[in-house]
């Protein structure tokens, strides 16, 4: 039977007015289910403010910006920065690895209470400290992992929301090489609390994928360093969108300290230094320190210089939209997903 006008009409309004209801987007009051997780030397007030305001939680990362001279007082003015920038909300990244000096974890997490921030994305080892007094003070905790029994000990310490990052993901994947078609599988299989995608995400297509295999939506990094927003020299964001899949390798393998990184130079000496001094930091420390890095996004451009953080989604970017443009495409591929591809599979 034919549909009326109206009823047509009614229906294409209901159509381009959808949005993805998950726990995510109810528990932090955000109109889609995209998270930008914390990334060195790219989560700043302006990149977090741009994503909230897309509809999405903007990350700040704590330990790129609470650094020497000023500390935690960097943060909070970083804060306070994003607060100008925009009314939505946003959280705050504390990442628990090791680092050449000892982060003041104890006064990033007074600055971000005193400051109410609401939502913080803990990630890293040993976070049962971080996460009680972040829950003491009444913040949404998502905390990231990359296993699943490190997902029940979160749990068990107060987590509100899981962040299971697969095996593809960019910076720290983990020892165990499990990618995120078989975590989250299990994640869904044996979480009781809700979980979102982290890995190797860039389109509309796996977020529907995410929402199918049980996430409450996806956490994106790399995607969002290829943004307009994005604080990091055009050079870089080129070379993102040059990139294939395979242009990422795996550096600290020895040191138990695995990191996946954009395949280049610096990366290559890297892998061939710690070959030659496994488990030995000091070998490759002079390539690898965190100046290198903010050099290369900040000052140079050089994506050759350093050994920076990417996902294998690096891959999968061929453009550099607006967050704006970015994630209203990806959440209207995934609703074209799921209302027509899905349906027309029964």
């Amino acid at each position: 039977k034919l549909l009326g006008s109206d009823t047509w009409k009614h229906q294409k309004r209901q159509e381009a007015n959808m949005v993805l209801k998950t726990k995510l987007t109810q528990a932090l009051g955000i109109k889609h289910p995209i998270i930008q997780g914390g990334m060195h030397y790219v989560g700043y007030a302006e990149l977090a403010a741009a994503v909230s305001n897309a509809g999405g939680l903007g990350i700040i990362t704590a330990l790129t910006v609470a650094q020497p001279p000023r500390g935690k007082e960097a943060l909070r003015d970083e804060i306070r920065k994003c607060r100008t920038l925009t009314d939505k909300p946003f959280g705050v990244n504390i990442t628990l690895l090791p680092v050449g000096v000892p982060p003041d974890f104890d006064g990033i997490i007074e600055v971000m209470i005193d400051e109410k921030v609401k939502v913080v994305e803990t990630a890293g080892r040993n976070p049962e400290k971080v996460i009680k007094k972040c829950k003491e003070a009444g913040m949404f905790v998502i905390h990231k992992c990359v296993a699943v029994r490190h997902a029940h000990t979160a749990a068990k310490m107060g987590a509100d929301m899981i962040s299971m990052d697969g095996f593809d993901c960019g910076g720290h994947p983990g020892e165990e090489d499990v990618g995120n078609w078989v975590l989250l599988a299990q994640a869904s299989q044996e979480l009781k609390i809700p979980f979102v995608a982290s890995g190797g995400t860039a389109t509309g297509v796996q977020l529907a994928a995410a929402l199918a295999m049980g996430a409450e939506g996806v956490n994106m990094g790399t995607r969002f360093m290829a943004t307009k927003e994005a604080p990091i020299l055009q050079p870089i964001k080129d070379t993102m969108v040059k990139a294939k899949v395979t242009d990422t390798t795996h550096i600290f393998r020895t040191l138990g300290n695995t990191e996946r990184v954009y395949k280049n130079k610096c990366a290559k000496e890297v892998r061939e230094i710690e070959a030659k001094n496994p488990g030995d930091f000091f070998a490759i420390a002079h390539l690898v320190k965190g100046e290198n890095y903010r050099q290369s996004f900040q000052e140079t451009g050089d994506a050759e210089s350093s050994a920076w953080s990417c996902g294998q989604s690096i891959g999968l970017i061929k453009d550099i939209p607006t967050c704006q443009e970015l994630m209203d495409g990806m959440v209207a591929e995934a609703e074209d997903i799921i209302r027509n591809r899905l349906q027309s599979k029964l």
